[in-house]
Formats: C-alpha cells, sequence, structure tokens
C-alpha cells in the first residue's frame, strides 16, 4: 500500500466522519437520558443514546488524529508560514465569516423549538432559551473544532520553532516514543491515562465541548492530544498504518468489549458518578480507551477496504466544509417541522437525516460547488481527481 493509497483512505475516512455530525446532531435531540440540549423532541428512544455514545467515542478524535496528520505533512514540507498561511484561509477566515450568520441562525431555530416544547406551537422568543451551566452565552456553537484547530495550528508552529534547537537525536528519540505508543499493543492504555484526568471533571468520564472562546483547560488536553498523535503519526506512517489495517477488526472488537464494560459499570455507578471523582476518572478511562482503538480500527478499516479515491466519497469530502458549517442550524430545523409527526423517535431520526443529508448537499450543488463561496471554502480546486496529500481534515488546498 502507497503513500497515496493511505491519504485516499483519509480523504474518505473523512468524508464518512463528516456524515456521521448530522447522525450525532440529530440523534442527541431524541434521546431518553439526561437532556444535553435546550431543545428536546417529544419522542425519545434508547437507540438515540447509544447512538451517541457510540458516535462521540471516536468521530471528534478521528477528526483531530487526521488534522494533525496533515498539519505535521505541512510542516514537514512546506514549514512554518506556509502552514500557517493556509490554516489562515482554511479555518480562520471561514470562522470569522460564517461563525455570526449561523450563531444568529442557530438562535432562532432553538427558540422555535423551545417554544415548540413550552406550548406546542410555532413561535419565537429568544428569552425562553434555558442557560447552560457552564456555557458561555456567546459561544462557538459546533464551530468549536475550527476554532481548537486554529490553538492547535498556532500551538504546533510554536513548538516546531523551538524543535529546531533540539538536537536530532532528541527528536528522533521523541518520535520513536510516539511510535512505540501508536503501535503496541498497550499504547492505548498508556495514551488514555491523561484523558482520565481531563475526563474526571465531566460526567461519565466524557469530555464535552463547552463552546467558550476562552479555552477550556480538559478541552485543550483531551483534543490537543489526538491531535498532537496524530502530527507523529505522519512521521510514523510507513510502519503504523500498515499495522491497523492488519489488525483493524482486533481494534474495533476490543473496543467494543471495553465498551461493554464502560456501559455496564455506567448503569450500576451512575447515581455515585457526581460525587466520586476517581470513579468518573476510571469512567473516562474505560471511555478514553475505546475512543484510540477505535481510532486505530477505523483507519484500518479505511485502509483496507477504500485504500482508492471514491467518487462518491470523493464528492462527500468536497462538500464536507459546507455541510459542517451549515447542518446544525438544519438538523433543529427540521426536528421542529417533525415534531408534531405521527412518527415515532427512530422514524423521526431517520427523517431528519434524510432531509438533513439532502438539503446540505442540494445547497452545496446549487449555491456552492461552482461559486466564489465554493472558491471560498474549498480553494480553486472543486471535486477534481487530486492527490489528497494537498488537503486537510475540513477541506482541500
Amino acid at each position: 500500500m502507497d503513500q497515496g493509497q493511505r491519504l485516499h483512505s483519509l480523504d474518505n475516512l473523512r468524508a464518512v466522519m463528516m456524515w456521521l455530525g448530522i447522525v450525532l446532531h440529530i440523534a442527541v435531540i431524541y434521546t431518553a437520558g439526561p437532556r444535553m440540549l435546550p431543545w428536546h423532541d417529544n419522542q425519545s428512544t434508547l437507540a438515540a443514546d447509544l447512538l451517541v455514545v457510540v458516535i462521540h467515542a471516536f468521530r471528534m478524535p478521528v477528526f483531530f488524529i487526521v488534522a494533525g496528520f496533515f498539519v505535521g505533512m505541512q510542516l514537514q514540507q512546506r514549514g512554518i508560514e506556509a502552514m500557517l498561511r493556509n490554516r489562515l484561509r482554511r479555518l480562520a477566515l471561514p470562522f470569522i465569516a460564517f461563525w455570526p450568520p449561523l450563531f444568529i441562525a442557530s438562535g432562532l431555530m432553538i427558540s422555535l423549538y423551545v417554544h415548540l416544547n413550552q406550548f406546542g406551537t410555532v413561535g419565537f422568543d429568544t428569552s425562553l432559551i434555558p442557560q447552560i451551566p457552564g456555557k458561555a452565552v456567546i459561544h462557538t456553537l459546533h464551530l468549536w473544532f475550527i476554532y481548537y484547530l486554529m490553538l492547535f495550528c498556532l500551538t504546533a508552529a510554536a513548538v516546531h520553532r523551538l524543535s529546531q534547537h533540539l538536537t536530532d537525536t532528541l527528536k528522533t528519540r521523541i518520535t520513536h516514543i510516539w511510535k512505540i505508543l501508536s503501535s503496541a499493543w498497550w499504547g492505548f492504555l498508556v495514551l488514555a491515562l491523561p484523558l482520565a484526568m481531563t475526563g474526571a471533571f465531566y460526567r461519565g468520564g466524557v469530555v464535552a465541548p463547552g463552546g467558550s472562546f476562552v479555552p477550556d483547560a480538559a478541552e485543550f488536553i483531551h483534543n490537543g492530544l489526538f491531535f498532537v498523535f496524530g502530527c507523529y503519526l505522519y512521521q510514523n506512517q510507513s510502519a503504523v498504518l500498515t499495522l491497523y489495517a492488519r489488525y483493524r477488526w482486533r481494534y474495533m472488537l476490543a473496543g467494543f468489549v471495553l465498551l461493554f464494560v464502560y456501559l455496564a459499570l455506567f448503569k450500576r455507578f451512575e447515581t455515585l458518578q457526581d460525587s466520586l471523582l476517581p470513579l468518573k476518572a476510571g469512567m473516562a478511562f474505560l471511555y478514553n480507551g475505546v475512543s484510540w482503538l477505535w481510532c486505530f480500527g477505523m483507519i484500518g478499516l479505511f485502509l483496507h477496504y477504500l485504500p482508492k479515491q471514491n467518487r462518491f466519497l470523493a464528492y462527500i469530502a468536497e462538500s464536507s466544509y459546507w455541510v459542517y458549517l451549515v447542518h446544525l442550524v438544519m438538523t433543529i430545523g427540521f426536528g421542529a417541522l417533525l415534531y408534531n409527526s405521527p412518527l415515532n423517535a427512530v422514524g423521526r431520526i431517520a427523517v431528519n437525516i434524510g432531509l438533513t443529508s439532502a438539503a446540505c448537499l442540494l445547497s452545496y450543488q446549487l449555491l456552492v460547488r461552482h461559486t466564489w463561496l465554493g472558491r471560498f471554502l474549498n480553494g480553486k480546486i472543486l471535486f477534481k481527481t487530486v492527490n489528497p496529500a494537498q488537503a486537510d481534515v475540513i477541506t482541500r488546498d
């Protein structure tokens, strides 16, 4: 398997992870457990809770690993200044341009949904939106991923500059340590340890984004570790990616076993978790063990089964930046539209996924793909056969 195949695999992986974001943000509306959002449907199902737990375990970690992989590539091939210019165009400018209208649109859709929750009728009243404890009134929405990715790129540039003062021997040793952690069977256990400490302050040990513009230490460490792992994965790719492809199902199966243990303990000790910090740390250790194992397994699955550029997935990858930006507003809007439908929770989830996916892709095709907006988000290359070595985690160069 050559380098081009590996990068095509990561491009395909990115496309699927983006679509799973639609599934996740719809499922959370229909969860049967404690509500995580100020809006919620009048129908619920435990299947939604399971979807959220499973997808959340690996989706964003995979994104940050792939992001770190391509940032590591850009630093090595282009240098610090070129990497930062690229990140400015691909991350900072879209964030500045899209956050204000998305914040307003999301507020209106949430207001509509909350009005349905309280009165069962359509209406807009932002004063009805409850304040979530620990969440800022003015927050980054789902764009927290871009926000933290910008911070990680700045940090990576600073660290890369400082590393130039290290000896080649020391840098080689550090790279070798990361190679061992990413390839040894026990590596995921070591990698899960720092995440157990950050997760100890969250329910169930699961770090959830707060959306604050002030970086949260736990979120920075948690997501940053996956990003750093990706940077070093680029340097160790020849040996490590082959390993992931070979043992792909072992990683996935081990993750399922660990998840089963986590869910069993969660159900048994749920009432004690709020008062016992060590218990939450232990739960975080198990959950993040699942995250690492499934990240390795997912990368391996795509390396083995989708090593070449797939035209359909390539199109999904091309549209993924736009879909990422606008999908949340659509999931809320279509959720409100289905609020009084005769469908049960599972039916509403399925219909919402279909409607949101179709609306996102149709709007991309008509409004973005061949317009200035497409060039702004995706650069000059739009849906051509290109080497994904020119790609980053969200969009192509």
